[in-house]
């Protein structure tokens, strides 16, 4: 685990001169070093299941530090431009929510600020250091980690067994499960493939072993062709093609409707995605399992479908309360306890140590008391070494999502939107003035 995660990690971490520009331009606060020593109230933004009640639970243990919170869209959904334009407007709130992915990109653009005096090497060694190198650029410190996000198949044992369906291990299986379950029931489909959703897409190209962003030298070099890439879009291009699998926005009504009636059995999703079924399904209790995500070869591997890290904004006064509490959320008992006893999150906590609070505090009954945080432990030991995430995400995920979102069947194809995130990525990185290879 330690050596998939480093690997990634050090791509990034290790190419000062390509990630000059992130650490440039990042905020420096105006916070004193210390611990806050008084009552102060610090801002969080964010939208990850349980947020409020874990909240509640700080403001119930602590007097000297209490925490308004705002619950916001996700990132993809409309967060990070509610973040970003907050930013820009100068009255951002002290704490905010930022996936892994996107960390870079709000970096670069000067919206946080390191937090190296107050994340000490002592608080660090709480969690993976595997974990904290994913949140250091360029030899800085810009975010508290919270969580990894491999990724599983969850799916419907009640009606696979009744279609008579094998739970696949590998997509060649998978493709003859769809066919399988649409072939018993016409409005039946294995999964949906979610046109608003890049990450989902990417988190397969990552699991087959794409690398899109690598920084060389000074130079960051582009790839979206790779073999890896262009397996998985001709992969999931054939399976819209035939109609195996529903189209639909994920987390929508439609999606969640699907779900209700049987009409969709399956999900590919990750580890935080066991809270999301069981908050929209409760009704669906003990018909739900939890599976390794296909492989292309049957062996264990996985990509990453998220993933949250604590960020304090480049204009907060009040840095060290508020790293106090992401500290808090991230790497105490009762931090975790508060999340994952609300019933609606089934993080997997980057702190291993703190993992079987995590699996004791999950009431795994939806499934039927499967152990779901041992497939997340072995899941995440197989995530993919190779993938690194670049400076521009959001440009990069805003072209694929307004291709995704026209694909119909004899529509553009998969591989149109995959090539419009590519020439968008670097068209934004020669803007910035880097050297781009692509």
């Amino acid at each position: 685990m330690t050596r998939t995660w480093s690997r990634t990690s050090r791509v990034i971490a290790g190419t000062a001169t390509a990630l000059a520009v992130l650490t440039a331009c990042g905020g420096g606060g105006d916070d004193a070093s210390s611990k806050p020593d008084g009552p102060v109230t610090i801002t969080f933004w964010g939208w990850a299941k349980g947020s409020k009640d874990v909240v509640d639970a700080f403001n119930a243990s602590h007097k000297d530090i209490q925490v308004k919170f705002e619950e916001i869209p996700s990132g993809t959904a409309g967060g990070y431009a509610k973040i970003s334009n907050a930013v820009k407007a100068g009255n951002a709130p002290d704490l905010v929510s930022i996936e892994y992915s996107s960390l870079p990109e709000f970096v670069s653009s000067g919206a946080l600020q390191d937090i190296g005096d107050q994340f000490t090497e002592a608080d660090r060694a709480k969690l993976l250091p595997q974990s904290v190198e994913l949140t250091t650029l360029g030899g800085k410190s810009w975010a508290v980690p919270f969580d990894a996000a491999p990724q599983a198949f969850f799916y419907r044992k009640d009606l696979f067994a009744k279609y008579k369906v094998q739970v696949p291990t590998t997509w060649d299986a998978f493709k003859k499960a769809a066919e399988q379950v649409k072939k018993a029931d016409a409005k039946a489909r294995i999964a949906t493939f979610f046109p608003d959703d890049p990450t989902t897409f990417e988190a397969m190209a990552w699991q087959a072993g794409a690398q899109w962003f690598k920084a060389e030298n000074d130079t960051w070099k582009i790839d979206t062709t790779d073999p890896a890439t262009t397996k998985v879009t001709a992969y999931w291009q054939g399976l819209l093609d035939a109609d195996l699998v529903h189209k639909d926005a994920s987390f929508s009504p439609e999606w969640v409707g699907s779900l209700k009636n049987g009409t969709t059995i399956g999900y590919l999703g990750a580890s935080w995605g066991a809270g999301v079924l069981k908050g929209n399904v409760p009704e669906l209790s003990g018909k739900w399992a939890v599976a390794p995500v296909p492989t292309w070869d049957g062996k264990p591997a996985s990509g990453m479908l998220g993933g949250t890290s604590f960020a304090v904004t480049k204009d907060s006064r009040q840095k060290a309360a508020a790293v106090t509490f992401a500290e808090w959320m991230s790497t105490t008992e009762e931090g975790v306890k508060a999340r994952i006893a609300s019933g609606t999150s089934s993080a997997f906590p980057a702190a291993a140590a703190l993992r079987p609070v995590a699996k004791k505090a999950f009431d795994a009954s939806y499934y039927g008391g499967e152990d779901i945080y041992a497939l997340f432990e072995a899941a995440g030991a197989s995530i993919n070494p190779n993938w690194s995430w670049g400076p521009t995400t959001g440009t990069t995920n805003t072209a694929i999502k307004d291709r995704f979102g026209k694909i119909a069947q004899g529509g553009p194809p998969l591989a149109d939107a995959v090539k419009a995130g590519h020439d968008a990525t670097v068209a934004e990185l020669t803007k910035r003035g880097l050297k781009v290879e692509g």
